[in-house]
């Protein structure tokens, strides 16, 4: 694009033409064009990337790495709490039980008491990997690790590529649930209680993933960057109390992720009549 206006721009000075209003105006709209050509829409990216290349393959390197650091704290996690199982539980065994408890009643309030078992590990592992991963991103340094090309590590639910992923799997999930229970009868709910009501049910399958996406994305990313200016502005005391509202932000959003993903899931199981 750079090169062809370029050659445009010669081409109409070549002609002689400056004298006449309506062609300069023209060579100022060129000119003015090419200042666009600092930013090529058609490679557009939000900040410095750190590509892993398999192949023909591009994959986010900072991405992977800080997920893999998160799935390393809760694995660790996990082995610590079980590696000498008390009767009476203290420490790490005691905190993990609590976290248990609260994501046994989470997902038995959004599934009921008869199916919400099949799909506490599910549930479960949404919640704590997002609720880890935006709190690494609160708490962690993570701008002072320099890595090639420029990048910036952050946490894994800054980058769109893992919302959009999380949120798949959650489609996948509420259509496998569905489909396991109900067979090709699950499909008859996109015509109930009206058939006129099938584009707009349609619809909902697209929309689901993409607002569970975007609304944990948008929140984590607007989080991080107020705190990131008001740091840069204000580097004192100013900024901690938005650093421990964006931690109780970060809980809350893992905690509606975590929600709705068993709400979806239980909207496709549920029968006809029943009540949640």
């Amino acid at each position: 694009m750079q090169g062809s206006l370029s050659w445009l721009l010669r081409f109409v000075e070549g002609q002689q033409l400056s004298s006449l209003p309506r062609q300069s105006h023209r060579i100022t709209m060129l000119a003015g064009l090419s200042v666009l050509n600092l930013f090529p829409l058609a490679a557009l990216e939000v900040g410095q990337q750190w590509y892993w290349e398999i192949g023909n393959l591009k994959l986010h390197g900072q991405t992977f790495a800080t997920s893999w650091f998160v799935i390393l704290l809760l694995v660790i996690a996990s082995l610590a709490a079980t590696r000498n199982v008390q009767r009476v539980p203290s420490g790490i065994q005691n905190l993990m039980e609590y976290v248990l408890e609260f994501l046994r009643d989470l997902a038995r309030n959004q599934l009921g008491e008869k199916e919400y078992r099949p799909w506490l590990p599910f549930i479960g592992t949404l919640f704590l990997f997002i609720f880890v991963s935006n709190w690494s991103g609160a708490l962690l340094p993570w701008k002072l690790i320099h890595i090639p090309d420029g990048a910036e590590l952050a946490a894994p639910t800054n980058d769109i590529n893992t919302t959009v992923a999380l949120a798949l799997l959650t489609s996948l999930a509420y259509f496998y649930a569905g489909l396991s229970k109900k067979g090709l009868g699950y499909f008859a709910n996109y015509v109930q209680p009206i058939p006129v009501l099938l584009p707009i049910k349609i619809l909902e399958d697209f929309t689901k993933p993409l607002s569970l996406s975007f609304r944990l994305f948008g929140n984590i990313l607007a989080d991080e960057l107020v705190v990131a200016v008001l740091v840069l502005l204000v580097p004192l005391l100013v900024p901690l109390p938005l650093m421990a509202l964006g931690l109780f932000t970060s809980a809350i959003q893992a905690l509606v992720f975590a929600t709705l993903a068993g709400a979806y899931i239980h909207e496709a199981i549920e029968s006809e009549g029943e009540e949640h």
